[in-house]
């Protein structure tokens, strides 16, 4: 079924679990683009047109229930020639994994979830469905720790089609209610008595009722009461003891009537203890830890559960003739006639013990039901795997998938595992790896670091570290480069690192002024500057050739690295034309003198006593600057 597309619609992606009714596969609703649980019907049910008929009716009926702990379910068709349902796809543990994980819950706890598995029933009940097969196999958990009720109407189906074609009942012997079992019906007192059973199992982490056969357990069923979860358990209080006994009460009248009735039972009872008892545990080793492995379970594992295939099974999914055990009405006597009475009792059931022995023995050693062990082939090169199971009679069927330590070509899992008992001639799924899955880095530069991160994601890979450095051209956030550089081939599990822009880098603009032009285009470029314009102008103070000013100036902010600074580079003082005064009076050529802007000093012959000038120093026509000294000689 893998791989294959159920109804144009359902592409099969992977195996849930499997059972003596029915394979549930992991499947993708394409048209709604949601995960979702397909559960196949094996195909010799469709042998039948009885169950089919009565398959139909149930799944329609199921579909009906609309409660958020009912396993909703969505479709129902066939596949081939197989009938199948589509239901909600529940991803956490059921019951019975998590018994098998834990041993017991704690009594509050274990309160709660009968709680929301009878509200549930409830619904159930009000649209006058009945269950039939509550277990611990059929109660799911959602990650969040809600408990979720599955298959309704499958065990319905398949009994109802039994009992009028076969005269026997099917169901799980742990928790199938008296009357069940010696008349073949149920209302709902019958789920109502399999919550009650589940309940103590929940409590004490064991089942009520043991025995080497199938019958021997439902003898007790139809025979005895259920004992006091406290004689196992010896804290737990009277209260506890009354709420089994009315939930599992032998005589209808003595059963809540419903679901709903129940319900009001449990509550009163958890509303009536206080917290330091509901906290408490019954001192019960997890399975896994009695068995010394993980995945082994000891206790009662229905063959059409919904589970996990390395569960082991003891008494699961089993058929009863209807009526094959009757109730001893006798009122408990004396040990004296209990004595006289129990020869009769021990060769009813050795007849019956006969006659299902030998029909198990030819089932099971030559019918259908014969089984060899799987081979232990996890670890194994795929070859030398198959060629194990084609001499144990088994035909492997391949499964590949990436891993990130298993080699490429060597076994991952085998379904069943290793020990387990397959039918000559089933299928073992092995899943063979394709190495640790190598994914390409995308072209990651140029982008803002958002768009990188969601890049990495759609390509499935992890984002690493994030360095920024400053860049001349790329806006801050925006990838500068990564590692692994794109378009190289790495693990999935490689972390790309990633240095990011933090935009043009700052620099403090250096003070140029008064250095020569050449001098002053060596610091800025030092500084990570560069020289921009350049003009010209005089100046008094400032030597020809040197800066006399800077844009920006020097300390001012953002400025950038790459940037250019402006410069006014000095032409040295501007120069004036020395007037030629000779041979004019000493008072009007001082004045043109200093009209032109120089000073004056004045040098006299013989008194300068005729006040006329008869030399100049410098001459006249001489370039000088402003404020230069022009001394007269006057006579």
């Amino acid at each position: 079924m893998i791989g294959r597309l159920v109804d144009d619609r359902y592409e099969v992606t992977g195996r849930v679990a499997r059972g003596g009714m029915a394979t549930v596969y992991r499947a993708v609703d394409r048209r709604l683009d949601r995960t979702v649980a397909v559960k196949v019907m094996h195909p010799h049910l469709a042998e039948s047109a009885d169950f089919v008929a009565r398959f139909r009716r149930e799944a329609r009926a199921a579909a009906r229930l609309a409660h958020p702990g009912v396993v909703a379910v969505h479709d129902q068709g066939l596949a081939g020639e197989a009938s199948y349902l589509t239901m909600e796809y529940v991803a956490g543990p059921n019951l019975r994994t998590v018994l098998r994980r834990r041993g017991a819950l704690p009594l509050g706890e274990s309160l709660s979830l009968v709680e929301q598995v009878l509200d549930a029933l409830a619904c159930a009940h009000r649209g006058g469905l009945v269950h039939r097969d509550i277990k611990p196999e059929n109660v799911l958990l959602t990650p969040d720790g809600r408990a979720k009720v599955a298959d309704f109407g499958l065990a319905r189906a398949v009994t109802e089609a039994t009992a009028a074609t076969t005269g026997t009942v099917l169901g799980t012997v742990a928790y199938l209610a008296p009357e069940i079992v010696t008349e073949g019906r149920a209302d709902p007192r019958a789920d109502v008595y399999a919550v009650g059973v589940l309940l103590y199992e929940l409590i004490t982490g064991r089942q009520p009722f043991s025995g080497e056969a199938p019958i021997q357990v439902a003898f007790q069923h139809v025979n005895g009461r259920i004992p006091a979860p406290s004689a196992a358990v010896p804290w737990l209080p009277v209260e506890v003891d009354e709420l089994l006994g009315a939930l599992t009460a032998r005589e209808l009248d003595e059963r809540p009537v419903d679901a709903d009735a129940a319900l009001d039972l449990v509550r009163r009872c958890a509303a009536a203890l206080d917290p330091a008892t509901l906290a408490r545990r019954a001192d019960v080793a997890p399975a896994e830890e009695a068995d010394g492995r993980a995945g082994t379970d000891t206790g009662d594992v229905d063959a059409d559960a919904t589970r996990v295939t390395d569960v082991q099974q003891s008494h699961g999914t089993v058929a009863l003739p209807i009526g094959a055990i009757t109730r001893d009405e006798a009122r408990p006597e004396p040990q004296t006639r209990r004595r006289r009475t129990w020869p009769r009792v021990v060769a009813v059931l050795l007849v019956l013990l006969v006659a299902v022995g030998g029909a198990a023995l030819w089932w099971f050693q030559v019918g259908p039901g014969a089984t060899v062990p799987a081979p232990a082939v996890v670890g194994m090169e795929e070859d030398a795997a198959v060629a194990e199971l084609t001499a144990a009679e088994l035909v492997p069927d391949v499964e590949r998938t990436h891993h990130d330590d298993v080699p490429e070509g060597v076994v991952i899992a085998a379904d069943p595992g290793a020990g387990d008992d397959v039918r000559k001639g089933g299928t073992v799924e092995l899943t063979v790896s394709l190495g640790i899955l190598m994914l390409d880095v995308p072209e990651l530069p140029g982008n803002d670091l958002g768009a990188a991160t969601d890049l990495l994601a759609a390509a499935g890979l992890p984002l690493g570290s994030t360095e920024e450095a400053y860049h001349d051209s790329l806006p801050a956030g925006t990838v500068i480069s990564s590692d692994p550089a794109a378009g190289e081939s790495v693990p999935h599990t490689r972390a790309v690192d990633l240095v990011v822009s933090a935009g043009r880098e700052p620099v403090e603009p250096p003070d140029v002024t008064g250095q020569a032009r050449d001098d002053a285009a060596a610091t800025l470029e030092d500084a990570g500057l560069g020289v921009g314009e350049t003009s010209e102008q005089h100046s008094d103070t400032v030597p020809a050739g040197a800066v006399i000013s800077q844009q920006p100036a020097a300390g001012a902010a953002e400025v950038y690295r790459g940037d250019t600074v402006n410069l006014v580079i000095s032409l040295g003082p501007e120069l004036f034309e020395v007037p030629d005064v000779r041979r004019m009076q000493l008072g009007p050529a001082s004045e043109a003198l200093r009209e032109a802007g120089f000073e004056v000093a004045v040098e006299e012959v013989l008194g300068g006593i005729f006040a006329i000038v008869h030399s100049q120093d410098p001459a006249g026509g001489t370039m000088l600057p402003r404020g230069s000294v022009i001394t007269l000689t006057v006579v």
